[in-house]
């Protein structure tokens, strides 16, 4: 599965913020244990402590005016479960995230011999080939009405703008393969011509990047609006399988949102 080793860091990180949380908190803890009881609908607290000269626990009740203690204990009782528990997990953790690679089982058939590769049916077909696979297949884009302006990204394509242009190129730059306005079908609203179009390494998945560029036009916004819900009904949410980009006439495309994008969803 590709990214459980990024999860399964991240996993790890919030385990340690934890531990440090719990072991904190119980730098300086009460002795002993509470024991909640009731009787008659009333409920009572026993301190536990245990007796240094003597096996077993010197049991005494709690006052009322001392439920400072009882919450100090409880609390105490709780950190010392969360502390076993996350220290377990670190343990397991550790061990997995340095034996554990995403493209493990890629990787048996990428360092075979080729002449070998040709007499393998691989179980996982390799990242290279999914990919050379997905770019070839043909699709015909949206057609340009004429007149308008020609704009040409780095890969010599021509788009609608000069904030797809910035997008398209820094795509380019960072090595990340796209198809631009490759037809989608959605469910009750029709074929769409997604700006980008791209094939996730991290989980084979397509995912799709609109610019909405014009949204302080009321006609143009309202317009994007109903395309974003159609792909929402779709199936396709944003800041899972759709990433939305946007523009206005005084906020410009932001080259260091759009890379953080990227990092975030693409990479």
């Amino acid at each position: 599965m590709h990214g459980l080793k990024e999860l399964l860091s991240l996993e790890e990180q919030r385990l340690k913020i934890i531990k440090a949380n719990v072991d904190g908190r119980l730098i300086d803890v009460p002795n002993g244990t509470v024991r909640v009881t009731s009787s008659k609908d009333k409920v009572q607290y026993i301190h536990c402590v245990e007796d240094e000269n003597e096996t077993g626990y010197k049991l005494s009740y709690i006052k009322k005016d001392d439920m400072a203690l009882v919450y100090r204990l409880a609390q105490k009782s709780y950190d010392q479960k969360i502390k076993k528990l996350v220290d377990r997990r670190l343990k397991q953790l550790d061990k997995l995230t340095n034996e554990y690679e995403d493209n493990e089982i890629e990787e048996i058939y990428d360092k075979l011999h080729p002449n070998r590769k040709t007499l393998i049916n691989p179980v996982e077909i390799p990242w290279e080939e999914k990919l050379t696979d997905w770019k070839s297949n043909p699709y015909v884009g949206k057609e340009f009405a004429p007149g308008i302006p020609e704009i040409y990204t780095k890969k010599g394509e021509r788009v609608r703008s000069k904030s797809e242009k910035i997008l398209a190129d820094t795509f380019y730059d960072l090595g990340i393969e796209y198809k631009y306005e490759c037809p989608l079908k959605l469910k009750g609203y029709g074929v769409v011509y997604p700006d980008f179009t791209f094939l996730r390494k991290r989980d084979g998945k397509e995912i799709y990047w609109e610019h909405d560029g014009r949204m302080d036009d009321p006609a143009y916004a309202e317009k994007a609006i109903r395309k974003i819900n159609s792909y929402i009904a779709n199936g396709i949410f944003p800041g899972e399988h759709l990433i939305i980009s946007y523009e206005s006439s005084g906020v410009v495309i932001n080259d260091k949102i759009i890379k953080m994008m990227i990092t975030k969803y693409l990479i």
